[in-house]
């Protein structure tokens, strides 16, 4: 008899659910749904770098999601599902109460931002991140020193002291924090509550500070010298830790009911989205797997024996069993790639967007222009030469999450001219996410971690021929698409197989359940030559916004 897996994915803006036979690795059903919240842009305040999602959007979408897979398998099908695990984005944690709420699901706290999710990309605790630091650096053990010795501001304690300094009230009603992967998998067993609750290896490794030489979490000692508003929080956090192919719980029939599923089917630990993915993409060591949307998150492994007691600089964190158990996983990123081209988008199409009392016939016009424009400039864009005087752009619209994450740097460009059109001024801003990319793989190398291909997840490399071959001209190195559209998905319901017992090991699921590969970019000599020389312009303008010009 067939068995199933179903892996649900937790994006930016919506949440996916792909259903696996793990048997045969065939992608039966998947199916999207936009967080309602979200899309209506609540909570949020862009010109603050305040990004907060409700929980209740985690839930209704949950629902909505599974559910709406069952329309397109025979009847029946929902009944063999035999496990299930989630991805989601990260750092992104939530003040919970002491029975493990988040107070968000609150009625006193409802409607209040700094009690909801705290999406990665909410850049508000920048100060928070620079004292935490500096703390660490100067600390007998440096705490960040297998978390590339930089905390950022997209991360677990920055964000807590953060919303701990500006609302009191959510500060007295908060019992600990808890990152979306860990509650969702933690809602579905029934373990929410802090007592019973544990946590994956991966959120708490690359983002929590959790280490296995210093027996886990570093001491309340540490968070109070940093500020007495963090006293006690890590002492709610269990420091046992569990990889991703292990069992977190069954599924309460509470939530069986909900999702028409079967009641006590495993749930998994849960993880990032682009540790998961790396997982579909049979991600082993001399690999780099990038998961390219919104913003990129670059995952490789490497052994404990090749790493040896090297610390890599101004990476996410290096963590043993973080994506594969019995590995070292270690994880990078850029803060902003598709969102750069967005930005782009909608600064150009601004006019558009004013105008008023449109025909239908107008309005369909519009957005026939508005949803190929990026298409269009791409196209133009390729058709350009390239030479060393070409406009320079960086990649941080969004601060750089890595190398050397700091949130409080900003985008630059140089060598614009009365000739800069649309298309050189977008062929400048795609080369800047490539060289950001560049600059990740280089860190990598120079820390002794080879890099030697890419495979890369993510709308983007199946959207765009432009983007992913100026990516391989500007890495000069072969970058490999996925053929699943569901990577990250496809990711949680290869560990959820681990996990239910349906194989021994995640290499074994790896070998029938990871996606092939459905398309292959190499570089063009003669263009590596000359985004060699565009990239030593990218490197001198990134010097130059970072102060280290004279």
């Amino acid at each position: 008899m067939s068995r199933y897996t179903l892996g649900l994915d937790y994006g930016s803006d919506s949440v996916r659910a792909l259903l696996v036979d793990v048997t045969t690795g065939k992608e039966l059903a998947s199916h999207l749904v936009n967080y309602p919240r979200w899309a209506q842009g609540l909570y949020c305040d862009p010109s603050k770098d305040q990004f907060r999602q409700h929980p209740q959007d985690y839930i209704d979408s949950l629902v909505e999601v599974v559910n709406g897979l069952w329309s397109q398998v025979p009847a029946g099908t929902a009944d063999k599902v035999v496990g299930m695990s989630f991805d989601t984005t990260g750092s992104t944690p939530v003040a919970i109460n002491d029975q493990g709420v988040p107070l968000a699901l609150t009625e006193q706290f409802a409607e209040n931002p700094n009690a909801m999710f705290i999406l990665w990309k909410d850049h508000t605790s920048i100060k928070e991140a620079n004292e935490i630091t500096a703390v660490a650096t100067n600390n007998d053990i440096n705490y960040l020193s297998h978390m590339g010795g930089i905390y950022s501001s997209e991360w677990y304690w920055a964000k807590a002291l953060h919303i701990y300094r500006v609302d009191p009230a959510v500060k007295a009603a908060t019992y600990s924090w808890l990152e979306h992967c860990d509650w969702m998998t933690a809602l579905m067993s029934g373990k929410t509550h802090p007592e019973v609750l544990k946590l994956g290896r991966c959120a708490t490794g690359h983002k929590q500070m959790w280490n296995e030489q210093w027996g886990g979490f570093p001491p309340n000692q540490f968070f109070t010298s940093i500020d007495p508003l963090l006293d006690g929080v890590v002492d709610t956090l269990n420091p046992t830790t569990e990889p991703s192919d292990q069992v977190a719980g069954q599924l309460t029939a509470q939530w069986a009911d909900k999702l028409g599923l079967p009641h006590g089917i495993v749930v998994g630990y849960g993880a990032f989205d682009c540790h998961m993915g790396a997982v579909a993409a049979n991600v082993r060591p001399g690999v780099l797997t990038k998961v390219m949307g919104t913003s990129t998150c670059d995952i490789t492994v490497t052994t404990a024996q090749q790493l040896g007691d090297t610390c890599v600089k101004g990476i996410c964190g290096q963590v043993d069993g973080s994506v594969i158990p019995g590995m070292i996983g270690l994880e990078a990123g850029q803060s902003a790639f598709g969102d750069l081209y967005a930005w782009f988008k909608n600064l150009i199409m601004w006019p558009t967007r004013q105008l008023k009392d449109l025909t239908d016939a107008e309005q369909a016009l519009l957005n026939k222009l508005e949803d190929s424009i990026l298409a269009d400039l791409s196209i133009a864009a390729s058709a350009l030469p390239i030479s060393s005087s070409d406009v320079t752009a960086l990649d941080w619209v969004n601060g750089r999450r890595t190398p050397d994450a700091d949130q409080g740097v900003a985008m630059a460009l140089t060598g614009l001219k009365m000739g800069t059109d649309a298309p050189k001024f977008f062929k400048a801003l795609v080369e800047a996410t490539a060289f950001g990319a560049r600059a990740i793989t280089e860190r990598f190398r120079s820390e002794g971690v080879p890099i030697e291909s890419v495979v890369v997840i993510g709308g983007i490399s199946k959207k765009s021929d432009y983007v992913m071959q100026t990516c391989a001209d500007v890495w000069n190195c072969p970058i490999d698409v996925l053929e699943s559209e569901q990577s990250c998905a496809l990711g949680a319901a290869i560990m959820a197989a681990v996990a239910a017992g349906e194989y021994d090991s995640v290499a074994d699921a790896q070998q029938v359940m990871a996606s092939a590969v459905c398309h292959q970019y190499l570089p063009n000599p003669e263009r590596v030559a000359i985004y060699n020389e565009l990239y030593t312009n990218y490197q001198t303008l990134a010097s130059y916004v970072n102060g280290e010009s004279a």
